[in-house]
């Protein structure tokens, strides 16, 4: 068996961990609750496994410093790198020589989580908000341009954390990323979401 078969194999177990790890009788999270929740996000860092639309597993370390900053910093064998800051994002993948592609942030379901004011109760933001007893899970895309994609956020509630989110670009393509316990709160340096810094270390 491959390791990335064995790794697919063992989601469905780690996903039974975080609902385990909620109480029983959760109701669903208000969207109010959630919006509040994303808002005072204002630093975390912490491990992630990601599942890629092919099925590939990947995982890595993950920034975050809102708004409008984040960083995906992935572990061999990929060793590629996501960056958002000042609006784009850029992309860095040690097998290309063509240096970072870039895309508008804002063209981009992460920019929902990355806003500097994320209201949820926005007309034709949210179009799914659903429990299973366990978990809450909603569904949001930019209400003027809904053919960017999508995200789907997935929380536990007392206390409400974000476990898991689900991205659909603007081709139907589906990337999965689970998190692991975020430390929330801390320092983090602005030079880690600089994105022409990179662009030199690459370069080197």
């Amino acid at each position: 068996m491959s390791k990335f078969r064995f790794l697919i194999l063992l989601i469905p177990m780690l996903l039974a961990a975080l609902a385990a790890a909620a109480p029983s009788n959760a109701q669903q999270i208000p969207l109010s609750e959630i919006s509040r929740y994303l808002n005072g996000l204002g630093t975390a860092k912490g491990e992630f496994t990601q599942i890629n639309a092919d099925g590939t597993i990947a995982t890595g370390e993950i920034l975050i410093k809102r708004p409008g900053r984040i960083r995906f910093e992935y572990n061999p064998p990929e060793q590629s790198l996501v960056l958002a800051a000042g609006g784009q994002l850029a992309v860095f993948d040690p097998r290309s020589n063509a240096g970072p592609q870039r895309y508008p942030l804002r063209e981009t379901p992460l920019s929902i989580i990355l806003d500097d004011n994320v209201d949820l109760a926005r007309a034709n933001m949210v179009t799914g908000h659903t429990s299973d007893g366990t978990t809450t899970t909603v569904r949001a895309q930019d209400p003027d341009h809904p053919e960017y994609g999508n995200i789907q956020l997935v929380f536990t509630a007392n206390p409400t954390e974000l476990r898991q989110w689900i991205i659909t670009d603007d081709t139907g393509s589906q990337t999965t990323l689970i998190l692991g316990d975020l430390d929330k709160g801390g320092n983090i340096r602005d030079i880690n979401f600089n994105i022409q810094r990179e662009m030199r270390n690459w370069q080197n």
